[in-house]
């Protein structure tokens, strides 16, 4: 029978799908041998084309962005549900109490509205959150629970902004800057010491302290380093994108063309860009 495409589907129809799905004797096959491991990735990408809509603007696209990732959740509730740990109605309750205990200042007393914005009160939450649970060790360390599995400019913000709560930052931009300069000269000196016979690694090493560095300078100043690069991503694909175009007018693609042309073309791009 034809689904009636006039009808909405609510979260109830959802459910009931991803557990026909996951049916062993009638479900689809593909979907019947994946495990949270197996599905995890899958959760990670969606995650980030619902950012890159948003970094689009494309509203339409949100939407089914959303239900995407809204899939995601249903399948690793769907999961647990088999094993008997917990279902998507629990995921649903933790997640609704979880916010009502950490905005008391909007449930429970509006004049804490201050303390919240002030002090570090949803830290104080979490950490009472983990003390109950008995998942907070006594010798954990501060950064101890920042998830590894995190994009790693993401997860270098989280690690910074906890330890500059405890005293371990800068208190102002000169000196971020001044080690960026530290650490940029530190890279230079592996690339050249590589390249008369020395380790890549530690070239690898420097360049990762150059990025830790960077992403501390985006922190201080305000900036979201994953979102400024995902913005500086777009921007590669459409100025390659207009190279490619003015080559083909040409009748030439890419390859046919000099690096000297193509940074000639790119030049124009950001130029055209910058007029609009």
């Amino acid at each position: 029978m034809p689904e009636d495409s006039s009808k909405k589907h609510d979260l109830a129809a959802l459910l009931a799908v991803m557990a026909r799905l996951r049916d062993p004797d009638t479900g689809c096959p593909w979907d019947v041998t994946q495990t949270f491991a197996t599905i995890a990735p899958y959760t990670i990408e969606e995650a980030y084309e619902v950012a890159d809509a948003i970094a689009r603007n494309d509203l339409d696209g949100l939407k089914d962005e959303l239900g995407d990732l809204l899939l995601q959740v249903v399948y690793h509730a769907q999961m647990a549900s088999e094993e008997q740990r917990f279902d998507f109605a629990d995921v649903v309750d933790a997640i609704t109490r979880k916010m009502i205990r950490r905005h008391p200042h909007v449930f429970e007393d509006p004049s804490r509205k201050d303390e919240f914005l002030s002090t570090d009160l949803w830290d104080r939450i979490k950490a009472e959150e983990k003390a109950e649970r008995g998942d907070g060790q006594s010798d954990a360390g501060i950064l101890d629970d920042v998830p590894v599995g995190l994009p790693g400019l993401t997860r270098a913000v989280k690690l910074q902004n906890r330890a500059a709560k405890v005293g371990f930052d800068w208190p102002d931009l000169a000196p971020v800057l001044a080690k960026a300069e530290e650490e940029l000269g530190e890279l230079k000196e592996a690339i050249a010491e590589s390249r008369d016979g020395g380790s890549k690694e530690r070239v690898a090493e420097e360049l990762g302290d150059l990025l830790l560095v960077m992403t501390n300078l985006a922190r201080h100043l305000g900036v979201d380093p994953e979102a400024s690069l995902r913005g500086a991503n777009a921007r590669f694909v459409r100025r390659f994108g207009f190279i490619e175009t003015a080559l083909a007018a040409e009748g030439r693609a890419p390859q046919d063309a000099s690096l000297e042309e193509m940074d000639q073309l790119w030049d124009e791009a950001k130029a055209a860009e910058r007029k609009t």
